[in-house]
């Protein structure tokens, strides 16, 4: 029963791809190059690793994001 979902499930998706028209394809391409640029290179230029350079161990790193969030100015 699972493995004949999965088969149809595979193969619906299979075909479809399959069957798409040109311009389908150059949006999926499209897409996928936008999910890169969103999820790896917006991650390296926006969420630097300053924590782990800054602090040595994991006790340090919370001390100060627990400082940080309840410091109320």
């Amino acid at each position: 029963m699972q493995s004949g979902f999965i088969k149809r499930f595979i193969l619906f998706y299979y075909n479809g791809f399959r069957n798409m028209p040109r311009y389908g394809i150059k949006l999926w391409i499209i897409i996928l190059i936008k999910l890169f640029v969103i999820f790896v290179v917006v991650k390296f230029l926006f969420f630097n690793d300053t924590l782990k350079t800054k602090y040595k161990n994991d006790k340090e790193r919370s001390e100060h994001v627990l400082e940080n969030l309840t410091n109320i100015k």
